[in-house]
């Protein structure tokens, strides 16, 4: 089973989980008059805790598949090409970039401007001095802020791309 085969039989799971779950809330008790939908109290009681045992199930298997899933994201290194060069990480840690680091990189980056500071000329506040020169001290360079803006904005859609063929044909750990 391919990681994108788990992740779907993971919201599979879960559908017949919440199915069950309606099921063991429409049919776990009723009043004293009325005839049990599945035969006779007996069968209605076994059904209900059939359900409750299909259910734990469910839980164990979807537990297991995510334990093999992130099993699996661990242990199996990606390379993808950033900045001209390629870039190793495990899934895991590629999904945390995917999520919100690629972000964070992009933010800080981000920070740096002009302030809205503008050049131009200093009048002189006594009688004799001259006007002076006013310009702006970058302390980056505005080239390599531009191009690391670029890289971690483009950095998701390309852990998107990398992710979708890697996550359809890496088999899960077991």
């Amino acid at each position: 089973m391919t990681i994108v085969e788990g992740m779907k039989q993971i919201k599979i799971l879960l559908r017949k989980h919440a199915d069950l779950c309606d099921k063991i809330k429409a049919h776990c008790a009723d009043l004293s008059y009325e005839t049990p939908v599945y035969g006779t109290e007996t069968d209605q009681r076994q059904k209900v805790q059939g359900w409750l045992q299909s259910c734990g199930d469910i839980v164990q298997e979807v537990s297991d598949l995510k334990r093999r899933i992130s099993r699996t994201n661990l242990e199996t290194m990606v390379s993808i090409q950033l900045d001209g060069r390629a870039v190793s990480k495990c899934i895991t840690e590629w999904v945390a970039r995917r999520i919100s680091l690629a972000a964070l990189d992009e933010g800080a980056w981000r920070a740096l401007t002009d302030r809205g500071l503008k050049e131009g000329q200093l009048q002189a506040t006594q009688p004799g001095q001259t006007p002076q020169k006013v310009t702006i001290r970058r302390y980056y360079e505005p080239a390599v802020r531009d191009a690391k803006v670029e890289l971690y904005r483009s950095e998701p859609m390309l852990i998107d791309q990398a992710m979708e063929g890697i996550n359809a044909t890496t088999e899960l750990k077991s």
